[in-house]
């Protein structure tokens, strides 16, 4: 018998954020979490994503032992400003057994129907800067820090249980010795003459603090148009930037300005930490984060996390001046792999950029939908 318990306190909390440790144990492909991060981030406390919504955790027992686990989620600004009415879930982990999966997600529709919305979606987190999708294809890929990780039963628990595919993402690799510096250095001159553009010139974090509400404004403009948009909120960019400036060399951040000092274009590289967060295994004490700020400074392979560009610059190259910049910084720090991290598989326009990268799609994955 399945029976399933809501979180009420930290140890419970801490239940919940641990449980993959158990299931995913034998894995030599799941990147696990900073339990304290984790932690954090589904505490209504600490993270400013529950000003705007509401979650609830849930853990599936059977004989006394965690074997499932799920996040239900309602964002209020998406519902109530976007008119959109979906009940979200994520942070969804079960044992291979369809009664714990149709245990969770049931509690999941029940909390949507109590609050009159149309249908349920996930796995995705309360915004887009969250983790989202469930994997489909490329289990034997090492994951990143920004995704999840999952068993392919997953995917037959929700088909058998009646949700549909209904987002794809697509992630993909490329070799920094096949990037075609000759074609985006050629535009670079172009554009930037063109346009009276000028890349930023940054090696310290204190030099970037500055222009990270410009960014952030850029991303919410430049990402508005895409189906799975949610803004951005003030509070919230406050607690990204205490989140990932740690995890980011400044070098890996690029910004593109006009002659009148106003961002038009912005993109932002993470060093891999995959190896290094399966080794401290969750804990950045007593010796964690130093493996971490090794990684920081040697990894070998990178994550390109996101590209924003303001919409009247858009499809006119000047995406050219950021990859020269980034091709500069990557050569010198000696790279070897690029990473690009889930994207929309419709969004034609964002694959347009990389088009002369040959690049190879390494994942894919999916959310599912059931209507409610």
């Amino acid at each position: 018998m399945i029976t399933l318990k809501e979180v009420k306190n930290k140890k419970e909390l801490k239940a919940f954020v641990t449980f993959p440790f158990q299931l995913y144990k034998n894995s030599k492909y799941w990147v696990p979490p900073i339990i304290s991060d984790e932690v954090a981030t589904l505490s209504a406390d600490k993270n400013p994503a529950f000003l705007h919504a509401d979650a609830h955790f849930f853990l599936a027992y059977k004989d006394n032992n965690v074997v499932g686990r799920v996040a239900a989620i309602v964002n209020w600004t998406e519902i109530n400003e976007q008119n959109v009415k979906k009940m979200r879930f994520g942070w969804f982990d079960t044992i291979d057994n369809l009664e714990v999966s149709k245990t969770l997600l049931d509690k999941v529709v029940e909390i949507g129907k109590s609050h009159q919305l149309e249908f349920v979606e996930g796995p995705v987190g309360f915004s887009n800067l969250d983790k989202n999708g469930a994997l489909t294809y490329g289990f034997d890929h090492i994951g990143t820090m920004a995704t999840w990780y999952n068993h392919p039963y997953y995917i037959t628990h929700f088909e058998q249980l009646g949700y549909l595919p209904e987002k794809e993402y697509i992630e993909s690799k490329f070799l920094f010795k096949n990037i075609p510096v000759e074609r985006f250095t050629r535009v670079n001159e172009i554009i930037t003459k063109r346009f009276k553009l000028r890349p930023s010139k940054f090696t310290k974090t204190k030099e970037i603090v500055p222009h990270i509400d410009s960014m952030f404004d850029l991303f919410n403009k430049s990402y508005s148009k895409l189906s799975t948009f949610v803004p951005v909120s003030d509070a919230q960019r406050d607690y990204f930037k205490q989140k990932f400036i740690n995890f980011i060399n400044p070098e890996y951040i690029k910004f593109v300005f006009d002659e009148n000092d106003n961002m038009v274009a912005f993109s932002i590289v993470l060093p891999s930490f995959s190896e290094a967060l399966q080794e401290v295994n969750g804990k950045l004490f007593p010796f964690g984060f130093l493996k971490l700020l090794k990684a920081k400074k040697n990894s070998k392979t990178v994550l390109f996390y996101l590209i924003g560009v303001e919409p009247h610059y858009q499809n006119k190259g000047v995406t050219a001046i950021i990859f020269k910049e980034f091709y500069e910084t990557l050569k010198k720090n000696r790279i070897e792999t690029c990473i690009r991290l889930p994207e929309l598989a419709n969004n034609l326009a964002s694959q347009q950029i990389w088009k002369d990268f040959d690049c190879e799609i390494i994942k894919r994955r999916k959310t599912f939908k059931k209507e409610l």
